[in-house]
């Protein structure tokens, strides 16, 4: 795909808003996630298909983001909003819902980004 010039700048902070957790802890998080009792991924392949879109993401500068790459920050954008207020304050949850989250960046324990 083609590299945009630019992603709404709207969007942008928004996706760093919703999207709390560092790219280290989203990293680790997958790999956890993955790991296995008898085998676990490659470090480059855990975790979700979106989960490791949205790690890809982080490492962007936003004139290097594409289509596909938009698409998914507004999927993001929109799964967390929702699932919780708009606020964003920290919540205690199920495991499975905060879990759930944090596959995508959002750790409901923690504020905004």
């Amino acid at each position: 795909m083609a590299t945009r010039s630019h992603v709404d700048e709207a969007l942008w902070d928004e996706f760093h808003r919703v999207v709390n957790m560092t790219s280290r802890e989203l990293g680790d998080w997958l790999r956890v996630r993955s790991a296995g009792t008898e085998s676990e991924e490659l470090p480059d392949q855990a975790g979700t298909k979106t989960g490791q879109h949205v790690l890809e993401i982080l490492g962007k500068r936003r004139t290097d983001l594409t289509e596909d790459d938009e698409r998914v920050m507004r999927k993001v954008v929109e799964k967390v909003h929702a699932e919780r207020r708009d606020d964003l304050e920290p919540t205690a949850g199920q495991e499975n819902w905060r879990h759930r989250l944090m596959t995508i960046g959002h750790d409901p324990l923690k504020g905004a980004g």
